[in-house]
Parts: C-alpha cells; sequence; structure tokens
C-alpha cells in the first residue's frame, strides 16, 4: 500500500518544509491519474488506502519519521478519489480499513458511492495456528483486519457467496500486506472488470493503479509464459502508475 497512484517518491530525502507541499502536488496528480480510466468500467474495486493515523510517532505508523514506510493520504484526499466515476451503475466495492478507523471507512464507502453491506476479517495466525499476538493497540492487541463490503445498486454476491464464511486465517508477510486469498474471494463472489487500488502485485485479469506495483520482467514473462501480465496504466516517464 502506498499514498498515490503516481510516482514512488517514498525514497527521496526532502527537507520537512518541502515535502508536504511535493505530497500535496502528487495526490492531486493521483486523482488525474485515476480519471484517465473510463467512465463506469469496472464491476469490483478493491482499495487498500494509505490510511493517517492520529498516533504518527509510533513504530507501527507508516509515517514514523525514522522507519517511513510509506506516505500516507488524509481522509478527505482518499474520499475525493472519483473512485464513484470510474465504477459501474452495479458494483462491489472490498475496502481495507483499519480497526481504529471503520468509521473513516464508511464515511469513504460512503463518498465512493456504495452502500455498506458487510465485511470480511482477515485473523492474522501464527504458524501453529493461533493468534499472532505481536499486534499492536491502544485498548486491545490486534490481531484482524478488517475488509468492508460495499454495494452499488442492488448488486448481490454471486452464488458462492452464499457458501463462503467472512473470514481469512492466514499469517503475516511483509509491513502492510493484505493476504492474497481475498483475490480468490472477490473473482469468485463478484464480477469484473477488477480494479485494484494501491496495488503492490500483479494479478492476472486485474487492472491495477499504484506507485508501487511490480511489473514482471518482460523478458522471464516471454521464456516462461507463465507470469502475470501487468495491467495497470503508466507514467510518461515509464514508472508504474496506480
Amino acid at each position: 500500500m502506498s499514498s498515490t497512484g503516481v510516482r514512488n517518491h517514498k525514497e527521496l530525502v526532502l527537507p520537512e518544509l518541502i515535502a508536504p507541499a511535493v505530497d500535496q502536488a502528487l495526490e492531486e496528480c493521483a486523482a488525474r491519474d485515476l480519471l484517465s480510466f473510463s467512465p463506469a468500467c469496472f464491476g469490483t474495486i478493491l482499495a487498500d488506502p494509505p490510511w493517517q493515523f492520529s498516533n504518527r510517532t509510533g513504530k507501527m505508523a507508516p509515517e514514523h519519521k525514522r522507519l517511513r514506510r510509506y506516505s500516507t493520504m488524509s481522509l478527505e484526499e482518499i474520499m475525493e478519489l472519483p473512485v464513484a466515476r470510474i465504477a459501474k451503475p452495479e458494483a462491489h466495492l472490498y475496502l481495507w480499513v483499519p480497526n481504529a478507523l471503520v468509521q473513516e471507512g464508511l464515511e469513504v464507502l460512503r463518498r465512493w458511492g456504495f452502500t455498506y453491506k458487510t465485511n470480511i476479517v482477515w485473523c492474522k495466525i501464527r504458524k501453529d495456528g493461533g493468534p499472532d499476538g505481536r499486534g499492536v493497540g491502544f485498548y486491545f492487541r490486534n490481531v484482524t483486519e478488517l475488509v468492508l463490503v460495499g454495494v452499488r445498486g442492488g448488486l448481490r454476491t454471486f452464488q458462492p457467496g452464499r457458501r463462503q464464511v467472512n473470514i481469512i486465517r492466514s499469517q503475516k508477510r511483509e509491513h502492510s500486506r493484505k493476504p492474497d486469498e481475498l483475490y480468490g474471494i472477490v473473482e469468485a463472489c463478484s464480477p469484473g472488470p477488477y480494479l485494484e487500488l494501491f496495488a503492490r502485485h500483479p494479478r492476472l485479469g486485474w487492472q491495477q493503479w499504484g506507485n508501487e506495483v511490480q511489473l514482471p520482467d518482460a523478458e522471464q514473462q516471454a521464456a516462461k509464459g507463465s507470469l502475470p501480465a501487468y495491467e495497470g496504466t503508466a507514467l510518461p516517464d515509464g514508472t508504474a502508475s496506480r
């Protein structure tokens, strides 16, 4: 997950007074970049926004001055992304949200033109299957994350959704990376075309928007013929656009 759909600027070393202005300009460019998709073209959208926490100095905060894992977006910046314009009149939204920001997530879902219906819980486990207690939190030690599921129009899930339980049990990987199992659930239960916002890893059959999408090596893809095709957009300078 990262802050914008534009250039990867997380490694730049800028004075503290300059960096916020650069981030703001890039956020505005991200919204324009998202409008490059045709209107009303996606049946399902999966999003993992770079949420901004009130405690921005803790070691788990994305903006931690020393660790600085990735830049974040304010709530208003996330809400202003033109998601409603590129979603079909009948569509599904899967929105990752931290436990501490569920209320904000519901507001984003509403501003993007969707109605909240249910959620999917990611339960983080150890190798032995027990809860992974390494999470943080002010009230309880978090071992879960939520996916808010929203609907636009009267679109229900496909038949597999009637049998699908709303929990994913899997181990954590690198910081903020989400479980791949969610893709299979989305593809079985919701209609395409599929768009992933703030994507990191290529997924066959998906359009992916983000500045951390890892483009597969062209030569390796040609030789093996098995790597998923990157279906996102690209900026004129050749960088991947999210």
